[in-house]
């Protein structure tokens, strides 16, 4: 009966975060566009309007301190309230009985409820708590959406490191060898062998009908002389495309690595950029929020303490002590009687 009242300010909300299509990339497998409830940051801000840095929040101006142990509240319900109990591990004991989040799994909805001895005290109490939850889901957000981004700017960094690499060391090789291309440069010369055997042979079948019909005509050393440097140039053209260390297939091989890890590289980069802007488009497609259901209320009534059913369990429940002791104390002088 001599219990202050009790105010209880209520408010409710859910942590919401849009999904989206399943992507290339960096995308999450999901199957449909909407809205989803975002568990862990719900689970993250329950637990912050539960932890000291709620309360710590709400010291700053010892707003705690003055809804909870100001002279007007009964000495059964005030905070400290002979003035020796009065630390911050103490206070948080006392704040852990009047601040409670509850979180329902079938609507994902979390309710706060904060107890106080006054409508308005009540009220700021939830309003700064609410506030500290949002600002701690978007906090989780930009530090979500940041590790994305930075990774993904991480790796297309690489990817630029490694093309831009693997290019300068085919060029190098290009600048040493001498060589742009050696499949190309190989099908242009064996193009050439082919012209250079196709005039051997038309100068061999030339000498060999001058022999016959005029053996003592003198294009017959002309023509030898012009079929000896066919073979010559023959043999260069060969010895160019394979036969030595210089040669066009010598450097296909190390051509052909060099020419495959710049191709690779490329798709890397590519690849790396498109994940890129899929992280930004994630970043900004995967943002949690806290939407609001209910506004932290301003009760007009006192819910607690509910003095009426409180008096009537007391005296039902010293009745019954009563009548368990009255039969005790009737069976105890039976037995000696």
């Amino acid at each position: 009966m001599l219990a202050s009242d009790v105010y209880i300010s209520e408010s409710r909300f859910v942590v919401r975060s849009p999904e989206k299509p399943a992507r290339s990339g960096l995308g999450m497998l999901l199957s449909t566009a909407g809205f989803s409830n975002a568990s862990e940051e719900v689970r993250a801000a329950q637990g912050f309007i539960e932890s000291r840095d709620a309360l710590s929040s709400l010291e700053r101006d010892a707003l705690a301190r003055k809804a909870w142990g100001n002279d007007h509240i009964s000495l059964f319900n005030r905070f400290d309230p002979i003035g020796i109990a009065g630390s911050f591990e103490e206070l948080y004991l006392y704040y852990s009985g009047k601040v409670g989040a509850e979180y329902d799994t079938e609507t994902g909805i979390t309710t706060l409820t904060v107890r106080a001895f006054s409508p308005q005290d009540a009220q700021a109490i939830n309003r700064r708590l609410l506030e500290g939850a949002e600002a701690l889901v978007n906090r989780l957000n930009q530090r979500g959406q940041s590790d994305l981004v930075r990774y993904a700017e991480g790796e297309v960094e690489d990817a630029r490191i490694q093309a831009r690499n693997a290019a300068l060391a085919l060029a190098s090789y290009r600048n040493q060898s001498g060589v742009l291309d050696p499949e190309r440069q190989g099908t242009v010369q064996l193009q050439m062998v082919s012209k250079l055997q196709d005039e051997l042979i038309g100068a061999r079948m030339q000498l060999l009908q001058l022999s016959e019909a005029a053996a003592q005509n003198p294009q017959i050393p002309l023509l030898k002389i012009r079929i000896a440097g066919l073979r010559k140039a023959i043999d260069e053209q060969i010895g160019q495309v394979a036969g030595n260390s210089k040669s066009l297939s010598a450097t296909a091989v190390q051509y052909q690595r060099l020419q495959l890890q710049r191709e690779y590289s490329d798709r890397r980069l590519a690849a790396a950029l498109a994940a890129l802007q899929d992280a930004r488009n994630e970043a900004r497609r995967q943002s949690a929020y806290v939407e609001r259901v209910a506004q932290p209320s301003l009760p007009d009534a006192a819910m607690e303490p509910r003095r009426i059913r409180g008096f009537l369990a007391t005296l039902t429940v010293g009745l019954v002590a009563w009548g368990i002791l009255s039969m005790l104390l009737a069976g105890v002088r039976e037995h000696k009687g």
